[in-house]
């Protein structure tokens, strides 16, 4: 199936004037839905998202992500799906636990930033592109705090990373589908003192 990832780990940007937010994991999650024996979409999601970004709302294509996604929060609602989804017939968490994505081009584009980078899952790099939308930036709940959050969605081919489990159905087709759709929801905080 399909990820992840993702632990979101660290961004590296070359901007001076850009801020550095720490991705805040008890709000984050990476997403992703993939077709059912043709005819439904499985959903499911990681809770545990890690990361930094750099960012400058001045200048965005200067944009830095390196992220990381604990692999084995995958949760799909069914324990026993969520088994086999942890099994080496998909993300062999046991060897492969997490999955990362090291931003190394932003352009402005989609709904806001293409983000494009290195996606690592099941021991494979491909390269992939993020469509991401930025909300602006607000005040937290703690004093001095500072928060911005972004979603970002991508479409990838989950052979391309070795997951190639599957299982033909009597009327044709198969069990699970090649397509992911990859949604990401970030929040992500700074101090308004500074780096």
């Amino acid at each position: 199936m399909m990820w992840k990832v993702f632990a979101v780990s660290v961004l590296s940007l070359g901007a001076l004037s850009a801020a550095e937010y720490k991705i805040d994991s008890s709000h984050s999650s990476a997403g992703f839905s993939v077709k059912h024996l043709m005819v439904s979409n499985v959903k499911g999601q990681f809770s545990k998202v890690t990361g930094t970004i750099l960012y400058d709302e001045k200048k965005p294509e200067a944009t830095s992500v390196e992220a990381s996604i604990d692999v084995t929060t995958i949760n799909t609602n069914e324990p026993k799906r969520d088994a086999h989804l942890k099994s080496p017939d998909f993300f062999e968490v046991e060897k492969y636990p997490t999955m990362t994505f090291k931003s190394k081009k932003a352009v402005k584009g989609g709904r806001g930033l293409l983000l494009t980078g290195d996606l690592t899952m099941h021991g494979v790099t491909k390269e992939v592109t993020l469509d991401v939308e930025i909300s602006p930036e607000v005040k937290g709940m703690r004093p001095g705090m500072l928060v911005r959050g972004a979603n970002a969605t991508a479409k990838i081919n989950r052979k391309d990373f070795g997951l190639t489990w599957n299982r033909a159905i009597e009327t044709g087709g198969v069990v699970v589908g090649e397509e992911v759709l990859i949604s990401i929801d970030i929040e992500a905080n700074r101090s308004e003192a500074g780096n």
